[in-house]
């Protein structure tokens, strides 16, 4: 998701008038606009599905990174360093008290920054002395895509992978990761993950805005949406989300937006479905 702090102009984690932290999955059964839409069971609903696809992110950028992930039934962790920190997951509404007792003892541990992504908004975690939010968790059905106005294209080299990087990380105003370090953020290796696409957009040739897509279990969900200050107002935020849209437009989609990512995602066909809850050290 992440700096999902409501700075930015977008998304979720957000960073430009389009942004949302999403990533994408691997192939899987193509779902229904009907099927998309039903957003109320607990396997199906739009939080459920952020929350395994979140998961899906994160662990496979925990591992590149060579970061410690741990998996429960409530939550997962990935712990980094002290410029990456900790990251969790929730996975149901229904922490047990081990669980929560646990992941109290990890985020306190950390050595950096803890973030905390509740899809749910059913866990209360005050006692950690975190700031948080609430952000909607948006779903799109299955559906075609128009075309984007400006130059994005997949992200499949080294010097994409490090432009993408910078634009997300000067676009959600990530100083945890400066001064910058090549592939630090995004592993070199993250492209050589089934499921997991980055895209960057170029405006007048040069890098402008980029985002992750991430495919997990027959879904999708975006990630990262971000555009640097100077670029902005220009529609790459815009021109991201439909590009990066376009190779899983048969796959109902999700993202967690910002109050000022929303209006784009609607524009785009998403709905709010339910209420997230960030919590964050920083």
């Amino acid at each position: 998701m992440a700096d999902p702090s409501p700075r930015g102009d977008t998304e979720a984690r957000t960073a430009t008038g389009a942004e949302a932290r999403t990533a994408t999955g691997a192939e899987a059964r193509t779902a229904t606009g009907a099927d998309a839409r039903t957003a109320a069971g607990p396997e199906t609903g739009a939080a459920k599905r952020q929350a395994r696809n979140s998961a899906a992110f994160w662990a496979v950028v925990g591992r590149h990174r060579g970061h410690e992930v741990i998996h429960r039934r409530g939550f997962l962790a990935v712990l980094g360093d002290e410029r990456a920190g900790a990251r969790f997951l929730l996975q149901e509404p229904d922490l047990a008290a081990e669980e929560t007792a646990e992941l109290t003892e990890l985020a306190r541990r950390s050595v950096g920054p803890v973030d905390v992504e509740d899809p749910f908004t059913s866990t209360d975690l005050t006692h950690l002395g975190m700031r948080h939010w609430q952000m909607p968790v948006m779903l799109r059905p299955p559906g075609p895509v128009p075309e984007p106005a400006l130059e994005v294209t997949p992200v499949r080299s080294a010097p994409d992978l490090q432009a993408a990087e910078r634009m997300v990380i000067a676009g959600f105003g990530l100083k945890r990761f400066e001064p910058y370090r090549p592939g630090e953020k995004f592993p070199p290796t993250l492209l050589e993950e089934p499921g997991v696409a980055l895209f960057l957009a170029r405006l007048d040739g040069e890098p402008a805005g980029a985002c992750v897509t991430v495919t997990d279990n027959g879904a999708a969900s975006h990630y990262w949406v971000g555009t640097p200050p100077e670029h902005r107002s220009h529609g790459i935020g815009r021109a991201v989300m439909l590009a990066s849209l376009a190779p899983v437009s048969a796959l109902p989609v999700t993202l967690t937006a910002s109050r000022l990512g929303r209006p784009l995602y609607e524009s785009i066909g998403f709905t709010a479905e339910a209420m997230a809850t960030w919590w964050s050290s920083q």
